[in-house]
């Protein structure tokens, strides 16, 4: 599993985390948690533990780490799980010693974070361990929350599947809407060809196709590297498959879910791209309860 750094440098990580404690403690003179600051003494001392409170795959222990040293350096935590584990209800990922007004502070935003980043690892790792064992890699998309897009495709693979592009600057991806506007596959290739020799570039071109006449003609174009077989049956994804015959890669991609995963995987095809690990993520239950040590 790739680590956090990858995806995130420490100060964009940071930015990110500030901006999120902002929206919860609010800026200038008035900011601040008033709940705790009116009920607790300042100094009192505490310890949270963040708590499974279902099956999930765990993924965020970086990230609640930055959490609770923007909040006060001197929180403490000591942590029992690592990314990408299965946890079960009642099982503690960690304790966090600390001021309880910090602990309290920080509560909602690190559960903000550590839920979504489960959210997602869990439901890659849903999808994932039902393909294991084939010679097919299943692949996230750029269908993510706005802002939390390096934070999501790293749950993605703490959970065991992997990330296609990052974004429109890493590789050119030829959907319909390019195909039809530029007046079909090869006259899209060939503008896609200048382009990236006028620019230097050395991107992977992957063409979308809607039929098996699309695959023939993106097979007969050398420059690109991957057909996409966008909302194929089953049956026409393993024709396709055998037509391309390892020509070049493969990809099956449009409204494959949990049920249709395998039968799709069984067809040879090398990838298959599911925008449900991200935007179809059903949130996991973890809470940080907060006991006060004298």
């Amino acid at each position: 599993m790739k680590p956090l750094s990858q995806y995130l440098r420490t100060e964009q990580l940071q930015a990110h985390i500030a901006r999120s404690l902002a929206e919860d403690l609010g800026q200038g003179p008035s900011a601040g948690d008033h709940s705790s600051a009116a009920c607790l003494d300042p100094e009192a001392q505490g310890l949270g533990k963040l708590m499974a409170k279902e099956d999930l795959i765990f993924a965020g222990r970086d990230v609640a780490e930055f959490v609770l040293k923007a909040v006060n350096p001197g929180l403490q935590a000591t942590w029992m799980v690592k990314d990408g584990k299965r946890m079960e209800p009642g099982e503690v990922a960690a304790e966090v010693r600390g001021s309880l007004p910090d602990l309290l502070g920080a509560e909602r935003t690190l559960l903000n974070y550590v839920q979504r980043l489960s959210a997602v690892a869990t439901q890659s790792h849903r999808y994932a361990s039902l393909i294991v064992d084939l010679p097919c890699q299943l692949l996230d998309t750029r269908k993510t929350t706005p802002g939390w897009r390096m934070l999501e495709k790293w749950a993605v693979q703490a959970g065991g599947a992997s990330n296609h592009r990052i974004g429109l600057h890493d590789m050119i991806m030829l959907k319909d809407n390019h195909i039809d506007l530029a007046g079909g596959i090869t006259a899209a290739v060939e503008r896609c060809e200048r382009y990236l020799a006028a620019k230097a570039l050395h991107l992977a071109i992957e063409v979308e196709c809607r039929s098996l006449a699309d695959v023939k003609e993106a097979l007969g174009l050398p420059s690109v590297n991957r057909i996409m077989l966008d909302n194929f049956s089953p049956e026409d994804c393993r024709s396709a498959v055998q037509l391309i015959a390892g020509r070049k890669e493969t990809e099956a991609s449009g409204g494959i879910t949990l049920g249709t995963l395998r039968t799709y995987a069984e067809t040879g095809v090398g990838f298959i791209s599911v925008g449900a690990l991200t935007h179809s993520a059903p949130s996991v239950d973890l809470n940080f309860k907060t006991i006060r040590q004298d």
